[in-house]
């Protein structure tokens, strides 16, 4: 993990481009903490509103880059512009409106970047004029302040072919930064244009007028990102316990999908060599075994997460290990309810 964090501040320190790392990969502040003392960050990323609030405990620069919307949610986000520098995503007016009533009550400025659809298909305005409209509409509100533009390339970070993901992020990166300068010409504000994940960041990263890049799971890593060309190392693991040997080869561990999601396939087994997960069930993770493996009953058994975000948000703590030595226990602060939350 130190050695992800380090690669990835190195990469930033280099280039005009800085990071800012998403807190949702790992919702762990002692985490957090690490990426922001590594430097070349400009803050930190989070994707709600209770991520926001505990990561607001170490970081006074803080984007949530998702739409809230509903005024509990845009009250707690006015609360925290009080006393540390929001920001939020917004593509509709009904959204920026109640951003900006939330912070009038509040008597704070909430910063917004207007969020662009890049090919991904999920929120988003239309680049071009659409997205100045909305921008414009911001720069007007009282209660917010427009700070630039954001797009997400996430239906390209996972794409295994290098040359691909490299073309067809180029081509989605060149609609965010047209549209920042369309803003320009039109005396609208656009110093921030925020996009990028783990998997573009080395691409969107070194395109001229993209200002950070958001990526998360290079801290910890997971079997989808380890398929790509990417310098990270896998960081995290499930360690299950094998509770049952009923063939020669099979074997089951207690780590089922309340334990490691499945949304991206079966997690991975590090050993032994030829191993598989066959079958995620609540409790159980059946496992094929290749002939002659050494698996007994209490054996401990170690399973690579094939998407490290869904998968930390089901525990409490990580154990942090240096080498075989357990030498801390993190709280997983940033999941699960405010009142419930485990101070980091």
């Amino acid at each position: 993990m130190e050695r992800n964090i380090r690669r990835m501040a190195e990469f930033f320190a280099a280039g005009p481009c800085r990071l800012r790392p998403h807190v949702k990969a790992h919702k762990t502040p002692e985490i957090a903490r690490r990426q922001l003392a590594a430097g070349s960050c400009t803050g930190l990323t989070c994707a709600t509103v209770s991520e926001a609030e505990i990561a607001a405990e170490i970081c006074r620069d803080i984007l949530i880059a998702n739409e809230p919307v509903g005024p509990g949610k845009c009250d707690r986000v006015a609360a925290l512009a009080t006393r540390i520098d929001m920001t939020v995503a917004v593509d509709s007016v009904a959204g920026l409106d109640e951003v900006a009533a939330a912070a009038r009550r509040a008597g704070a400025t909430v910063g917004v970047l207007v969020d662009l659809n890049v090919g991904q298909a999920r929120c988003g305005v239309a680049p071009g004029g659409d997205t100045v409209s909305l921008a414009r509409r911001a720069a007007s509100t009282s209660g917010v302040v427009l700070r630039g533009l954001m797009g997400y390339e996430g239906h390209l970070v996972g794409l295994a072919d290098r040359a691909e993901r490299d073309a067809r992020t180029r081509r989605a990166m060149a609609d965010l930064v047209r549209t920042a300068a369309m803003l320009r010409a039109s005396g609208l504000p656009c110093d921030v244009v925020s996009a990028g994940g783990t998997g573009t960041y080395d691409i969107s990263g070194r395109i001229e007028g993209i200002t950070e890049i958001q990526a998360g799971s290079y801290v910890l890593m997971d079997s989808e990102y380890g398929r790509l060309d990417v310098p990270f190392e896998q960081a995290l693991w499930a360690l299950g316990t094998v509770i049952s040997r009923p063939e020669p080869t099979r074997c089951v561990a207690d780590c089922g999908h309340k334990s490691l999601t499945k949304d991206h396939g079966h997690p991975a087994v590090r050993d032994p060599a030829g191993a598989a997960v066959v079958a995620l069930n609540d409790e159980h993770a059946t496992i094929a075994l290749p002939p002659h493996a050494r698996v007994q009953v209490g054996d401990r058994i170690y399973l690579r997460p094939s998407h490290v975000d869904p998968t930390i948000n089901l525990h409490d703590v990580l154990y942090a290990l240096d080498g075989d030595r357990v030498v801390d226990v993190w709280p997983i602060a940033a999941r699960g309810y405010p009142e419930h939350r485990r101070s980091g």
